[in-house]
C-alpha cells in the first residue's frame, strides 16, 4: 500500500494515540488474574508525584511527546481512589500534519482492584471527544459517554480495569520469560480480553543510559484502525526488570510507518 500525505494524515492521530495507548498498556489486558497484585498500597511500584515523560518519533522523525503521572489520591463518590494521567501533544510540525492535544484521567480503588472513573478529552484536532466512563459496579456495568451523549452500558468482568489504569496494574506483577499476562479491560464501549508475553530478558541502550528490560509482546487481534488494516503489524515495549517495571521504550511497525517512543525523563520514582 502507498503511503501518501493524505493517508498519514487520516491515520497518524489514530495511529499515534492506538500505539501509545495499546504499546504501554494494552499488552497487560485479558482475564483471569494472571499476577500476584499487592494488596497494600505501600507496596505498589508507583506513588504519587510519579511522572514519566517520553519523546515520540514517526519514521525517524520528531513527533511529540507524552507524559504518564501519578496524581495524590482522591475521593470519588466516598471512595478513596489513585489519579492516573497520560497526555500527548504533537510537535510544532507534526501539528502542520494533525495537531494532537489530548489528556486521559484514570481513577481506581486505592487496593488497585478495579476502575471507578475513566475519562478522555481531545481537543487538538477536528474530531473533538469529551468522554467520560463511568463503573457502576453494583449492577457490574460501564456507562460511556461523549460530551453528555450516553451509549447502551456494557457488562464489566470481574475486576475490569480502563485502558490506562491497567498499566499502573501490571506493574505489580512479577515478570519472567515466556510469562503471558492477561486482565480484562474496558473503554466503555466493549469488554474485551486480550493478552500478551514476556518473550525474552534483553539490555537495552537508549541516549540516558543502559537499562535490564523485559521485551513484552502483545496481542494485537483485537485492534481497531490502522493496527487491523496492516499486514503484519507488531507492538513491542521494553520495561524494566526491577520492581519498578516502568517502560522505557516502546515500538510499532503498520502500513503508515513505524512509530517509537522513549523515556526521556523519570521524576518521583518510588523507591
Amino acid at each position: 500500500m502507498k503511503t501518501t500525505l493524505p493517508t498519514v494524515r487520516r491515520n497518524f492521530s489514530n495511529f499515534l494515540i492506538s500505539s501509545l495507548l495499546f504499546l504501554i498498556i494494552f499488552f497487560i489486558t485479558g482475564y483471569p488474574l494472571p499476577c500476584n497484585a499487592k494488596t497494600s498500597a505501600t507496596d505498589f511500584p508507583f506513588n504519587p508525584g510519579e511522572k514519566l515523560t517520553f519523546n515520540l518519533k514517526w519514521c525517524f522523525i520528531p513527533a511529540g511527546e507524552a507524559v504518564l503521572k501519578v496524581l495524590p489520591i482522591e475521593n470519588i463518590s466516598g471512595i478513596k481512589a489513585y489519579h492516573f494521567v497520560l497526555t500527548v501533544k504533537t510537535n510544532q510540525f507534526f501539528d502542520a500534519i494533525y495537531k494532537i492535544r489530548d489528556k486521559i484521567d484514570s481513577y481506581t480503588d486505592i487496593d488497585m482492584t478495579r476502575s471507578i472513573l475513566y475519562k478522555k478529552r481531545q481537543t487538538g484536532r477536528k474530531n473533538k471527544r469529551d468522554v467520560v466512563v463511568s463503573f457502576n459496579w453494583d449492577k457490574n456495568e460501564a456507562q460511556y459517554s461523549n460530551f453528555g451523549r450516553k451509549r447502551k452500558p456494557v457488562s464489566l468482568l470481574p475486576g475490569s480495569f480502563d485502558p490506562l489504569s491497567i498499566f499502573y496494574y501490571s506493574r505489580t506483577c512479577d515478570f519472567k520469560e515466556k510469562f503471558i499476562l492477561q486482565r480484562p479491560v474496558t473503554d466503555g464501549k466493549k469488554s474485551i480480553i486480550g493478552s500478551g508475553e514476556v518473550i525474552k530478558r534483553e539490555t537495552i541502550k537508549l541516549k540516558n543510559g543502559k537499562f535490564d528490560t523485559y521485551l513484552l509482546q502483545p496481542e494485537i487481534k483485537d485492534l481497531s484502525g490502522v493496527f487491523r488494516k496492516s499486514i503484519n503489524a507488531t507492538i513491542k515495549i521494553w520495561i524494566t526488570a526491577d520492581k519498578r517495571k516502568i517502560p522505557v521504550r516502546i515500538k510499532s511497525k503498520v502500513v503508515v510507518g513505524s512509530f517509537v517512543g522513549e523515556l526521556v525523563a523519570a521524576e518521583g520514582i518510588a523507591k
